[in-house]
């Protein structure tokens, strides 16, 4: 045998038992990774302020974790909270009253009271407790594990901003990368993940800010239901129909028909129209314009059904997966047709 392939059976040997080894971490140092990609403009303005990777490394993962873990953190926490001390009582006679309101539907409404009426039937009412508790004892483990994991991302994050240069040129030398293609990689990577990740975060931050004001008007927890409905704003479609739907009916099922007449004439037309579609837009182009710097061309559909795709496939971290992937197969793809060009051309 060659000296050559027994390094190479090494290697495999050494790689397969570094998988066994690393396996349950891999999807935290991915994230930890993929968000560092995400915000590689942030941290190079950071080391040009301070002259410092470290310094950098360490502002850029504190404002990650503020701005992005914190709230999820303090949701998921409050939340469980909430529904272990969920008076029953309230949810039956929120039940009631929606009843009795979804059978006396006005005549333009009436395409949907078959779907009501089956969604009422398969409702039973005295199991509702034992199902709350069962949803607050899941939210509950949920929250110590993502807590875990959101520590492990932050901690991988430090270190990819901290060593990121460095493991990525030992690896280009090892891999033979040469540098003009690690450079198209590196770039329309990065370029992706930063419009992907600067998105996600003004849509949660923008739109959730707006309906906590809301809400907060009306007498609620303004901070946490912001928070659920920057997070549900993310998902592609429905979006924050998941949580002011739920906030009509529990305000028509108490006769507040103003209130509920009031969350959702502002969370179409202020949120969903005139921030959504008018302002984030504007926002988002500022953003990429002052942090980003780039004038990467982003097919916005495929985006869009790439967060769809990762959602389904990888559940919440699917939306920084889904568009990494993707983005990362088309820049192979761009790679090869410009080796080809190189080929046919002489």
């Amino acid at each position: 045998m060659k000296p050559q392939h027994i390094i190479l059976t090494l290697l495999a040997f050494a790689l397969y038992w570094m998988y066994l080894l690393y396996e349950p971490f891999l999807l935290t140092i991915m994230i930890g990774s993929l968000l560092a990609v995400s915000t590689a403009s942030l941290q190079r303005r950071l080391e040009q302020q301070t002259n410092s990777i470290l310094v950098a490394s360490i502002l850029s993962t504190v404002i990650l974790a503020i701005l992005f873990f914190a709230p999820l953190g303090y949701f998921l926490t409050t939340f469980t909270l909430y529904l272990t001390n969920i008076d029953i009582t309230i949810i039956e006679k929120v039940y009631r009253q929606f009843s009795g309101w979804a059978t006396h539907l006005p005549s333009y409404l009436a395409f949907a009271q078959p779907f009501i009426d089956d969604a009422l039937d398969e409702i039973e009412i005295n199991k509702l407790a034992t199902h709350t508790l069962t949803m607050a004892g899941t939210i509950g483990s949920y929250s110590a594990g993502f807590l875990k994991n959101a520590m492990l991302i932050i901690i991988f994050y430090f270190f990819s901003h901290f060593y990121g240069k460095t493991v990525f040129a030992y690896f280009r030398r090892v891999i033979q990368l040469p540098q003009q293609d690690a450079t198209l990689l590196s770039f329309e990577l990065s370029s992706v993940m930063s419009v992907v990740f600067y998105s996600i975060l003004t849509t949660a931050v923008f739109e959730g800010a707006l309906f906590g004001i809301a809400v907060a008007f009306m007498g609620y927890n303004g901070l946490l239901f912001g928070i659920m409905y920057g997070f549900t704003s993310l998902i592609p479609v429905v979006g924050g129909a998941l949580l002011w739907i739920p906030f009509m009916i529990y305000e028509l099922s108490y006769g507040h028909t103003g209130s509920a007449i009031f969350i959702t004439l502002y969370s179409i037309i202020v949120i969903s129209i005139i921030a959504d579609t008018i302002i984030k837009p504007i926002i988002i182009k500022e953003i990429n314009f002052r942090i980003v710097k780039t004038n990467a061309q982003m097919n916005e559909l495929l985006i869009f059904f790439a967060i769809i795709a990762g959602l389904g496939a990888f559940g919440f971290w699917g939306m920084i997966l889904g568009p990494a992937i993707t983005a990362f197969f088309l820049s192979l793809l761009k790679l090869i047709e410009q080796r080809q060009k190189i080929v046919e051309t002489t």
